[in-house]
């Protein structure tokens, strides 16, 4: 069994904590060092190592900055790094159960004949172009930009349970969710994202050198049982009946969930039982961030729940954008709480052009830098008057073309660093 020292003062064996397993003492894993700094003295070193186990025994949460690499509590605070995704070796994924599932119909053919192929080479040039923009005009805003390292997804892999090809590295809020000072790799549904993780990794351990706590969900085995196999999806009708029913493409076989179907809000996390996300990675969820959190499920009026952020997008202290076409069931208890319920306009993007994994609502997407700054689509005037009435500034940009590839601003992004604090807004 793994065995652990901890030093409690120079490097006697009298001033040497007694050997003991980590599961004996901890139950888990023991964290890093809160602070990345070099120190002068084994002593100084002990310091800090106390501090970090005392914040595991009594499974503590930093609320102040911890200068860790990884800091986020929310989705407003002062953007100051974040993680872009890649165009580069996007795929499309073969039309298996899950996929029909959470695409429409008009393009399954496309699904189908296509699978396991890069998308349209000029389409993903203009997606690139587009990206790159956007990094750039973040880094004028004064963010720091990180992205992940590129793969080839066009590479056929097979594990004990199926065989697939990959997707993209271009979604970062799917499969990274930080709380405070910790990044969590989530445990996604696509089987086509079983190996997206490795894009991330030199990222993620990066951050745990410098400090961060990094943890890795429970990898699903995406065997059949994870998957309603007979999911009687056949038209758009039959989508609204299956959500009216309650009934998804994702059993409750072992725990899934993709990090979108998340929304933070200081202590308090909001998930939605969805398509990639089930009540065990909501659970899961609950029960590793612990008592310091509160993790609310909430659900929507919405025919195909797929990700939280083109639904429901928290914005600022007390302040969500609320979509119309999909209603809220549980409202009131913002409402109660004070909070202002802003309902966008309708997005103006043009019928015919591709969205071959989202749907136009790409629209309230959007990336806050601070409470007082927004990145918007700039060919959404409607979207840009609000933001305009409710007193915060529009940084527009257009990543229309990288819309097709299924994500706005928020979902090509995931925040690694923001400043402020752990707070309550409830």
């Amino acid at each position: 069994m793994l065995r652990i020292r901890i030093l409690l003062g120079g490097c006697r064996g009298r001033e040497a904590a007694p050997l003991k397993s980590i599961k004996t003492l901890f139950g888990f894993n023991v964290a890093p060092a809160p602070a990345p700094v070099r120190f002068s003295s084994t002593r100084s070193v002990a310091r800090k190592s106390t501090l970090a186990v005392s914040r595991v025994l009594h499974d503590e949460k930093p609320e102040e900055d911890t200068h860790s690499p990884v800091w986020s509590h929310n989705e407003w605070d002062p953007l100051e790094e974040v993680i872009v995704g890649r165009v580069e070796g996007a795929t499309i994924p073969p039309f298996t159960v899950e996929v029909k599932a959470n695409t429409y119909q008009h393009h399954w053919d496309f699904f189908a004949k296509h699978g396991g192929k890069p998308f349209p080479e000029e389409h993903l040039k203009k997606a690139h172009a587009e990206i790159e923009n956007f990094c750039h005009i973040l880094e004028q805003e004064g963010v720091t930009v990180r992205r992940p390292d590129p793969l080839d997804f066009t590479v056929k892999y097979t594990t004990p349970d199926f065989t697939s090809t990959g997707l993209y590295a271009a979604m970062p809020r799917d499969i990274i969710l930080v709380i405070g000072d910790e990044v969590i790799e989530c445990p996604m549904a696509w089987r086509s994202r079983f190996f997206e993780y490795r894009a991330y990794r030199s990222l993620m351990k990066e951050y745990f050198r410098g400090g961060a706590r990094w943890t890795t969900a429970p990898k699903p085995q995406m065997s059949d049982e994870l998957y309603d196999q007979e999911y009687p999806i056949r038209s758009v009708e039959d989508r609204h009946k299956l959500a009216a029913m309650g009934r998804f493409v994702t059993t409750e076989f072992e725990p899934c969930f993709d990090a979108a179907d998340f929304i933070r809000a200081g202590k308090d996390i909001f998930a939605q039982r969805s398509q990639v996300t089930n009540f065990m990675g909501i659970e899961w969820m609950r029960r590793h961030l612990g008592p310091n959190y509160n993790v609310h499920i909430i659900s929507f009026g919405d025919p195909n729940p797929m990700h939280i952020d083109a639904t429901f997008n928290i914005i600022g202290p007390g302040l969500v954008l609320s979509n119309p076409d999909r209603p809220c069931h549980q409202i009131e208890m913002f409402k109660k709480a004070g909070w202002k319920i802003v309902h966008p306009p309708k997005p103006v993007m043009p019928d015919g052009h591709p969205l071959w994994m989202s749907s136009k609502w790409l629209s309230m997407n959007v990336l806050m830098l601070d409470p007082g700054r927004v990145v918007v689509d700039k060919n959404e005037e409607p979207t840009i008057k609000m933001f305009e009435n409710l007193g915060i500034k529009t940084v527009p940009v257009s990543i229309r073309f990288a819309n097709s590839l299924g994500g706005g601003f928020h979902c090509w992004t995931s925040d690694v660093r923001r400043t402020g604090k752990l707070e309550s807004y409830f």
